[in-house]
């Protein structure tokens, strides 16, 4: 089986045209930026509900010589017509039909989707299917999206593998395990290769620090660097699988390339298997602020646990390894050492 620079190098020779949705959030631009490196065609659906402008922006500075392999559609996965012009893009602009799809377009969070379960089905479930039927429609080689790690909910095994689940938590639980049924359900019926990737906790540059629903690595690392109270809901030896957003690339890449059929209607864990609790996380993150000269006086504060959060979180990766020869590049604390520097620039600049 190819290594990841192996399936880059045959990339760059032989280029693809991609589509990713949600293509100006975190996860979606960083994949942007990849493809762009390596010479792909990509059209990006968004809505900004999420995603920025700012982020498409940063990646046209970094990608200028090749941002005219990039096509932009405004449009919402929850409208099903905005999902088939996307697919209409690549043969205006490109000539060329998609050949695989990153769907990344989601509305997160557990405590948003408990705060309004509505906003988070009508996005994650009926947006969800709306872009995998267009998708099927438009014969795409390979479709792989984002599912999560929340849909092990109560499970209690210490490592989580993807054939054993709980009962979900949240309504955001549920509504990425329902797209793993829709997925799976859609390779056995139709000509479709779905792949679902079950993120855990992922972090890096470009991340949203900002708002009621910002995941705790950049919200702790803007807090940091602004000396504001940093909140650790519970005793702070709870745990999680922290995965650095270029792993999550590389998973997508391979999920999509790998010549093993036998990923289809499957889901793999994308993660580092390394366990690190918040008090740690912590710790890692003030040492990497005093490296870059920077030292942070933010008090801690402890909250009681959250409705919905679960207590530990690791993730068994062996399946992923297996199946299409997923080995993370970055461990948590070498993406905290690459993450850390963007921040810390935005905050100068601001």
């Amino acid at each position: 089986m190819n290594t990841f620079q192996n399936l880059k190098d045959d990339l760059k020779a032989n280029p693809k045209t991609w589509l990713i949705t949600g293509v100006a959030g975190f996860i979606g631009s960083n994949l942007l930026e990849s493809l762009l490196d390596l010479d792909q065609k990509v059209v990006g659906l968004d809505n900004f509900s999420t995603g920025f402008q700012h982020n498409l922006d940063e990646v046209k500075t970094k990608c200028s010589d090749k941002w005219q392999n990039f096509s932009f559609i405004e449009g919402d996965i929850c409208n099903l017509d905005h999902c088939r012009k996307s697919f209409e893009r690549s043969i205006e602009v490109f000539e060329t039909k998609t050949d695989y799809v990153l769907h990344q377009a989601a509305l997160g969070s557990v405590p948003r989707s408990i705060a309004n379960p509505i906003a988070t089905n009508s996005n994650n479930v009926t947006g969800f299917l709306n872009i995998l039927t267009a998708s099927r429609d438009s014969q795409v080689k390979r479709f792989v999206y984002a599912a999560s790690s929340s849909a092990y909910g109560d499970n209690s095994d210490s490592i989580k593998t993807e054939d054993c689940i709980g009962a979900p938590l949240s309504p955001y639980a549920v509504s990425k395990r329902v797209n793993e049924m829709y997925a799976q359900v859609y390779s056995q019926l139709y000509p479709i290769q779905t792949v679902g990737l079950r993120y855990f906790n992922v972090f890096g540059p470009r991340q949203n620090p900002t708002g009621s629903y910002a995941a705790v690595i950049p919200l702790w690392i803007n807090d940091l660097l602004h000396n504001k109270k940093i909140i650790i809901f519970g005793d702070g030896n709870t745990s999680r699988d922290f995965c650095f957003v270029k792993n999550v690339v590389q998973a997508n890449l391979l999920a999509c390339l790998t010549s093993n059929t036998e990923v289809a209607g499957q889901v793999f864990n994308v993660a580092c298997n390394q366990t690190t609790s918040l008090k740690q996380l912590h710790s890692h993150i003030n040492s990497i602020l005093k490296k870059h000269d920077t030292t942070s006086t933010s008090p801690l504060e402890y909250k009681p646990f959250r409705t919905g959060d679960i207590l530990h979180s690791l993730a068994d990766i062996s399946k992923a390894k297996i199946f299409f020869n997923y080995t993370p590049t970055d461990s948590l604390y070498e993406g905290l050492e690459k993450t850390i520097p963007w921040f810390i620039k935005k905050v100068s600049q601001t």
